[in-house]
């Protein structure tokens, strides 16, 4: 894969709760055009890291760099769980977040067929099913054009085809430039969509790179087998970060 320019350099990053280390030394980048999938156990400090590199929590110690410092917007970020104002149509919450960043209506429109909801344009955002509301998630984040999309779990509770259809979004947005951020326990999808697996264990990155190569590297076929080769905690438990000294 040909390798292209760095958006979003993290160096060094720990971020604490209090007394309770979550992330330990951070380094990597994410280049644009890519799509870079972060996976882990749960309780790994996969959220806590999507929400330091989306400028929503500031890290406790290390640095975030952002390359593209003439983007209308930097960063669109779909939470873990994407929730809506009542009272408003689909496209009328799209408009009021395309005010914020100085977009008109025809790309609030425009984010709506990108995500497959044009037809529900002119539906009460509290009449959404679960992964209709991801999908409006999807499309706030990426209105304006952000150079960097971060979004957690986007997958989340959704059916096969559903799930299928939010990856070939992340697909489309890396092939227009964009470096999509993305976590998902849909190791199947990860491994046929990303270029890029970056996986998080107990706070600390212990492997990343192209998931082909990762496992021509272990020996293994499936990325299945990569995350268990590489995950310290035994399958069915969660994650308890210690209390840092």
């Amino acid at each position: 894969m040909t390798r292209h320019t760095p958006l979003l350099e993290v160096t060094a990053v720990d971020y604490d709760y209090g007394s309770v280390a979550v992330l330990n030394d951070i380094t990597t980048t994410f280049e644009e055009g890519t799509v870079t999938a972060l996976i882990g156990p749960n309780g790994s400090g996969k959220t806590t890291l999507l929400r330091v590199l989306a400028g929503l929590l500031e890290p406790t110690d290390g640095s975030v760099r952002y390359r593209d410092a003439n983007a209308t917007r930097r960063i669109g970020y779909l939470p873990q769980q994407p929730a809506f104002r009542p009272g408003f149509t689909v496209l009328e919450t799209l408009q009021f977040y395309s005010s914020l960043v100085g977009a008109g209506e025809t790309d609030a429109r425009t984010r709506l067929e990108q995500v497959g909801l044009g037809d529900a344009a002119e539906r009460p955002v509290e009449a959404l099913s679960g992964g209709m509301t991801r999908l409006v998630g999807i499309a706030q984040a990426t209105i304006g054009d952000p150079p960097i999309i971060v979004l957690d779990e986007p997958a989340s509770g959704l059916d096969p085809g559903m799930s299928k259809h939010v990856f070939e979004i992340a697909t489309e947005l890396a092939d227009a430039g964009t470096a999509v951020l993305l976590s998902s326990h849909d190791l199947e999808l990860v491994d046929r969509t990303a270029h890029d697996v970056l996986i998080l264990d107990d706070g600390q990155i212990v492997r990343h790179g192209q998931p082909a190569a990762i496992r021509a590297e272990l020996g293994v076929g499936s990325l299945r087998a990569v995350y268990e080769d590489s995950i310290a905690a035994e399958e069915g438990t969660v994650r308890v970060q210690g209390v840092s000294s």
